[in-house]
């Protein structure tokens, strides 16, 4: 079956915008991708028909808005191939996620444990063990990269010792666009009783994660990544590591007695869902796997692939642009400077031809620091975007070099 791009672009209605007198070229989707039409009218008919507070009351409306929300929770567990709903957090994004298991989890640990995490790491998935580290007095270690923006796995493997208690990486890379091993890398630590978090942020959008593949025992991403609503996201944790784990949050829906005396604590997953959670948005999360679905994971993976590999060329024929990350199975991003040009110029010229693209450290500082540069430029791509927008970036920047230069 053919990609139909002008069907699946009709979904979206920002992408018909224009910026100034020019036509929107969305490109900064690693940061947030668009949301589909069908998506909107959910989260437009939660508030409308169906607001009210989940698994709280008996009445018509509050069924039926838990219903819609707990339908998610099951799309997501088969999404995943989790073995059970209770394995499925719901939270506000993968940052929080990350924070739960480094606050909850990391009880267990001690002073000089050792955390293994990577240079490539998200700032999210860096300052919750650092947290931890001032609370806790544990040790992180860190694995570098080669020059083509790949972790040395040798030193990752030479990195566990007898006091390591946990690896946590991510899956791709949100600059590089690499993609990491998980699996190889999280057998290698299970093989040392190590478990694993894995940070699928970057990976939501481009790929379909098997938790029973993997074999990971903490998976975390967001929903805006994926085509759906802001503000909320997935934890994805073995069922019987979250139910050894102490709440990470008090208060209402987590609970089964609470007395000024003793609290006991309600079952999997609602144990970390403490207070009023986005039912409207995590309903309308479901109609992100509904488009997902509709259009093929596979074909997105291979549209996107085939913006980057068309484009990649192309940008390096211009004097004096480099591209950061050359793995060869990269995810759809492209991070890049043009000579000495400060980032920030040159995604503010961009904007001015109407290119939307992402600058600066990406929450990734220490990534940074190890390629010698403060910043990036970055453009990454999605389901709907064209061959056409790819032609406009590069159009866009020819333009703009002779300004910078």
């Amino acid at each position: 079956m053919s990609y139909d791009i002008d069907n699946i672009r009709d979904e979206f209605p920002i992408l018909q915008r224009k910026v100034g007198d020019r036509q929107l070229v969305y490109l900064d989707n690693t940061a947030t991708s668009q949301t589909p039409h069908r998506v909107v009218e959910e989260v437009v008919a939660g508030y409308e028909h169906t607001k009210a507070n989940v698994h709280r009351g008996v009445h018509t409306i509050s069924q039926e808005a838990t219903d819609l929300m707990e339908h998610t929770r099951r799309r997501v567990q088969g999404w995943i191939n989790a073995r059970s709903f209770e394995e499925i957090i719901f939270t506000r994004g993968t940052t929080e996620s990350i924070n739960l298991v480094a606050s909850s989890f990391g009880q267990r640990f001690r002073e000089g444990d050792e955390v293994i995490l990577t240079v490539m790491e998200h700032h999210a998935n860096i300052v919750p063990w650092q947290l931890l580290r001032q609370r806790t007095g544990i040790v992180l270690k860190v694995v570098g990269i080669n020059d083509r923006g790949e972790l040395d796995l040798d030193q990752y493997r030479s990195l566990f010792s007898p006091r390591t208690v946990m690896a946590s990486f991510t899956h791709i890379s949100n600059v590089l666009g690499t993609v990491n091993p998980v699996k190889e890398m999280t057998a290698f630590a299970h093989s040392r009783g190590v478990p694993v978090l894995v940070d699928g942020a970057q990976a939501i959008p481009h790929l379909r994660p098997d938790m029973q593949d993997i074999d990971c025992d903490f998976y975390v991403f967001s929903s805006h990544k994926m085509y759906g609503p802001t503000g909320v996201g997935v934890l994805y944790g073995r069922k019987e590591l979250l139910e050894s784990m102490p709440p990470y949050q008090g208060g209402g829906e987590m609970i089964k007695h609470v007395s000024f005396e003793h609290t006991t604590f309600a079952d999997l997953p609602f144990k970390f869902e403490a207070g009023t959670p986005d039912y409207v948005g995590l309903r309308a999360y479901a109609g992100a796997f509904d488009f997902i679905e509709r259009v093929g994971i596979e074909s997105i993976h291979e549209h996107e692939k085939a913006l980057l590999d068309y484009t990649t060329p192309r940008l390096l024929e211009i004097p004096g642009l480099k591209i950061y990350g050359s793995q060869p199975q990269k995810a759809a991003v492209i991070s890049f400077n043009i000579g000495d040009a400060h980032n920030y110029d040159v995604g503010f010229l961009l904007d001015k031809l109407g290119v939307a693209v992402r600058t600066g450290h990406h929450c990734a500082q220490p990534l940074m620091e190890r390629l010698g540069i403060p910043g990036t430029v970055r453009a990454s791509f999605a389901a709907y975007n064209t061959f056409e927008e790819a032609d406009a970036l590069i159009a866009a920047i020819k333009r703009v070099v002779p300004m910078l230069m």
